[in-house]
């Protein structure tokens, strides 16, 4: 798209932020009365804002779009959510070109932000429209074009423009028409009474106009007074450059917030939250106080405390848990709540909870390394088992120094928790201490560490594998546990291992004591572990043993071997 000619001395950017200004002004005019110091403000900003527009330019005319105003063919605002675009705002009511000359700014612009304030907030069924509220301004120093695609005919109706007679005349020849038709009009006969006389009875209110004022007061009532309330605070934070009102105006943000989420008022306590982060970056002439204070607000909610208050209170009203303004806020928790959040996980009744809950989780995981290991070297945190396997599922190798505290820890189902993620992670850090739980007193974690060592044919392992194998501490096993130490004996030793296990599983002399049928098996599946000719000659020996377990143990070594 070509730039226009006024576009080569006049930056376009400097129009997008006059666009931006009114944008803020239309708000400030909604919210706030003329007589309020943040209303009276918003009216300087536009007029300076205007200043090195008139430096160049003696009218600025812009052609209104769907979402978009383009001054000289270029885009100078652009908002695609209708429900927030002053474009789409006055489109809709037909403007399609809206001229602003110099002078404008100093009464008659306010005047319009207030005409446009009243049209957007006009009742489907009222008599005015946007057009109408602007002609009674009779303005002279602001033109604006319409078009309306239907008229009686059922045809298209011709431009309307803001030129129109009332506009464009002098205001003493318009003073002297209403002169002239009150002269004119016929004297009022006696007794009877016009209404104008009296005051209080100056204003009659229809049906229609009665039902509005309903729906008025009803919206009154309906309305967000809270995010009312801070997005006034935010205001004045904003347009004051005074420290101490900054400071003031953030004790009474931070003074509230708890209570918002005391409240479950998620809605405006992620309001304040994206509020603060945009304040940290966008107000002018911010001390480093005040933006550190903006930015812990997020801080103060990540505290375990009130991260644990918080969810307590989310849990106990599980259709929160859905909302998108829950989730919002519980996506700004920091390194801090990790260990509440995976203290709570476990205990959670709200599915949609612990799925919003799981993703903060491995979020905060992965990007708090330090975190993590903190909780790992914290002993009666009861977060532990959490973290330890949550430290699997995301594949953190850089964990292990902490969990090898942890592969030590007093509770068993901690340990047998590292030994699983410490499988996962596979490194041959971990691998070690995989080997040091082989000898663990809970039978479970012995039984995972020596099929994660076995699968892995973990060399380091053989040891202590070969120890319990060959030594007496089989008499005290039960039979899946003995055939794990076997089956990762055959799988570590390899070809080294053939003479031990032949030894235990082939029939011993007349006055030797043969081992036990089971022990006999385990054997055979560990020789089928070892896959070599010589081992299958071995289990060939014994295919017609006279012991079922046996032969059935054989008959599966040969059928893998083989595979």
């Amino acid at each position: 798209m070509t730039a226009g000619p006024h576009a080569d001395v006049l930056p376009v950017s400097q129009v997008a932020e006059l666009i931006t200004g009114l944008g803020k002004a239309l708000r400030a005019f909604h919210m706030y009365l003329p007589n309020n110091p943040i209303h009276q403000r918003a009216t300087d900003n536009l007029r300076a804002a205007f200043v090195p527009i008139w430096a160049v330019l003696d009218e600025l005319v812009l052609t209104v779009a769907e979402t978009d105003f383009l001054w000289e063919e270029q885009v100078v605002y652009h908002q695609l959510n209708k429900t927030e675009s002053l474009a789409w705002g006055l489109f809709k009511d037909g403007m399609r070109s809206l001229t602003i000359r110099r002078g404008a700014e100093q009464a008659e612009l306010p005047r319009l932000l207030e005409a446009i304030n009243r049209a957007r907030y006009l009742p489907a069924d009222a008599g005015d429209d946007l057009l109408t509220l602007l002609w009674e301004q009779e303005f002279q120093f602001i033109h604006y074009q319409f078009v309306e695609f239907f008229g009686e005919g059922g045809g298209s109706m011709p431009e309307q423009s803001g030129t129109y007679p009332t506009g464009s005349e002098d205001p003493a020849a318009v003073h002297q028409r209403h002169a002239q038709v009150a002269d004119e009009a016929p004297p009022r006969p006696k007794g009877v009474v016009d209404l104008e006389d009296f005051d209080s009875t100056l204003y009659f209110l229809d049906e229609a106009e009665i039902h509005q004022v309903a729906r008025q007061v009803e919206e009154e009532y309906r309305r967000d007074v809270r995010t009312s309330s801070f997005n006034v605070l935010f205001d004045l934070f904003e347009l004051e450059g005074d420290p101490a009102t900054r400071s003031e105006i953030i004790g009474i943000v931070e003074h509230l917030f708890p209570n918002l989420l005391n409240a479950r008022d998620f809605r405006t306590a992620a309001s304040v939250l994206r509020e603060s982060k945009l304040l940290g970056t966008r107000a002018q002439g911010l001390l480093p106080e005040h933006r550190h204070r903006l930015d812990e607000f997020v801080g103060k909610l990540s505290e375990p405390a009130i991260v644990s208050q918080l969810l307590q209170s989310l849990d106990e009203a599980p259709a929160l848990a859905g909302e998108a303004e829950v989730a919002e806020v519980l996506r700004e928790l920091r390194a801090s709540a990790l260990e509440p959040v995976l203290s709570w996980l476990p205990n959670l009744s709200s599915p949609a909870l612990r799925s919003v809950l799981e993703g903060v989780a491995d979020r905060l995981a992965a990007s708090s390394t330090d975190e993590v290991l903190r909780i790992l070297r914290s002993r009666d945190s009861g977060a532990l088992a959490s973290v330890v396997t949550l430290c699997g599922r995301l594949a953190l190798h850089q964990v292990v120094p902490g969990l090898a505290d942890t592969v030590a820890h007093r509770d068993p189902a901690v340990r047998l928790a590292s030994v699983q993620t410490l499988a996962q992670l596979g490194t041959p850090a971990a691998l070690t201490l995989i080997d040091k739980a082989i000898e663990d007193d809970d039978r479970s974690v012995r039984l995972a560490a020596v099929r994660v060592a076995g699968g892995r044919g973990y060399k380091g392992a053989l040891k202590r594998v070969e120890a319990v194998v060959l030594g007496k501490g089989l008499k005290d096993m039960d039979l899946t546990e003995k055939m794990a130490f076997f089956e990762a004996y055959g799988a570590i030793a390899g070809a080294n291992g053939l003479k031990a296990l032949s030894g235990i599983l082939l029939p011993r002399g007349l006055l030797k004591m043969k081992e036990l049928p089971e022990t006999r098996a385990c054997a055979a599946i560990a020789l089928g572990k070892i896959r070599t000719p010589e081992a299958r000659e071995i289990l060939g020996r014994v295919a017609d043993d006279k012991e079922l377990v046996v032969r059935n143990a054989v008959n599966r070594a040969l059928r893998e071997g083989a595979a």
